[in-house]
């Protein structure tokens, strides 16, 4: 339909007003269509003439979905191929196939009649002089393990000094992120480094949802290639990010299994809750250590765009990250500004250090075939000075120990 004015100077006011009505809409377009492709970058390096069709599973499940990097793996390649992650609380499938053992440093497991035996459960434990040094030449005599207070026999024991871990690296990518993600490129390009040569590595990004960078690989060079597809946007998943990584890191070959969280913010767009991931920490066992950027006590204040685009603001978490890796065993570090990253690099060189220097002890949950979560304590007698740590609980009857066959 074709519409007159008789009024022209009417009819140019109102042509003016149409077209900057439309030059806002054209705006809010080209910048929502930019979040959109950083974030598909960040999967597989954007290309708008690519095919990538994510597989989405569970999209109605307690948490978000993890969307799969397509498979441009280099040639000869060991890195796994596996569906996206499903992040059901309590549990899940991913279906991974049968892997060989690795060679190289061998990996000391307790008997195969022992870690058969129902109740049977294995903690990692980091023993530190007041100085807060790591303490490594201890032996299984030194150690008292207590389970709901009574103590109970030592029935595994091992010095981790070259034991391979599983590691799931998880890399917060929301808006905040921006400034920060050169220095985490760098910083944990330092981690894969220091760590063991046999230590099987997964890498996730995660902004409003997890994205699997890299499947399972010893290949190190692999996954830190990957770390050029980290781009900021978007807010935060935080919690769903961990259920998925835990869920992910479960299915690694090695008993020893660890997730480092890399984040600047707090939790602001997970399905998932906190309670969930803590329950799932406590079933699975693994150490979960974090580096939180930012100011653990307030938020920024005064107006930002990147909020106003799905970012957050720069409160870490702190409160949270703590909780985790006191209850799982690990630790947290905060750093309020990440400057040149002098600082990160520095906390990912401890962690890589921190799991060298540690014990693994295995025992027997008493009244195993009842089920439930018991408090775990580890204790040096010998050496009143030291601290063990050791995580809070285990939980009996729902997953016992995963390690390798």
């Amino acid at each position: 339909m074709i519409r007159s004015f008789d009024n022209p100077t009417k009819a140019n006011k109102s042509t003016r007003k149409t077209i900057g009505m439309t030059a806002i809409v054209i705006a809010i377009a080209v910048v929502t269509a930019g979040g959109v492709r950083m974030a598909f970058a960040q999967q597989q390096g954007f290309n708008p003439q690519s095919a990538y069709n994510p597989q989405i599973q569970n999209q109605n499940s307690g948490s978000g979905t993890t969307l799969e990097l397509p498979a441009h793996q280099a040639p000869n390649s060991d890195a796994l191929t596996i569906p996206p992650v499903s992040s059901q609380p309590g549990g899940g499938s991913l279906n991974l196939p049968s892997v060989a053992p690795q060679t190289g440093q061998e990996l000391v497991l307790p008997p195969h009649d022992l870690r058969n035996q129902n109740g049977y459960e294995q903690v990692t434990v980091t023993v530190t002089n007041p100085q807060l040094g790591y303490v490594t030449d201890l032996q299984k005599s030194d150690f008292r393990l207590f389970v709901d207070g009574q103590q109970q026999p030592i029935q595994f024991f091992r010095h981790d000094v070259n034991t391979p871990v599983s590691v799931g690296i998880l890399v917060d990518t929301s808006g905040s992120m921006e400034p920060k993600i050169p220095q985490a490129r760098a910083a944990i390009s330092e981690f894969l480094n220091d760590l063991n040569q046999d230590d099987d590595v997964f890498l996730f990004a995660f902004s409003a949802r997890p994205f699997l960078l890299q499947n399972f690989t010893e290949n190190h060079a692999l996954v830190a290639s990957r770390l050029g597809l980290l781009h900021a946007y978007g807010q935060t998943a935080l919690f769903d990010a961990i259920l998925d990584g835990l869920l992910m890191v479960e299915h690694g070959r090695y008993d020893k299994k660890v997730l480092l969280v890399v984040t600047d913010g707090m939790d602001n767009s997970s399905q998932s809750t906190l309670e969930q991931v803590i329950g799932q920490a406590r079933r699975l066992g693994v150490l979960i250590y974090s580096i939180g950027i930012g100011d653990p006590n307030s938020g920024s204040s005064g107006f930002s765009i990147v909020p106003f685009f799905g970012g957050d603001l720069d409160q870490v978490d702190a409160v949270t990250l703590r909780m985790l890796s006191t209850e799982t065993g690990a630790k947290t570090f905060i750093i309020r500004e990440v400057g040149d990253g002098e600082a990160l690099r520095e906390d990912m060189t401890n962690i890589s250090a921190e799991l060298r220097d540690q014990y693994t002890i295995g025992f027997i949950a008493p009244d195993a075939t009842t089920g439930g979560y018991r408090g775990v304590r580890v204790e040096t007698p010998t050496h009143p000075e030291l601290t063990a740590r050791v995580r809070k609980g285990v939980v009996v009857g729902s997953s016992s120990y995963a390690g390798s066959p």
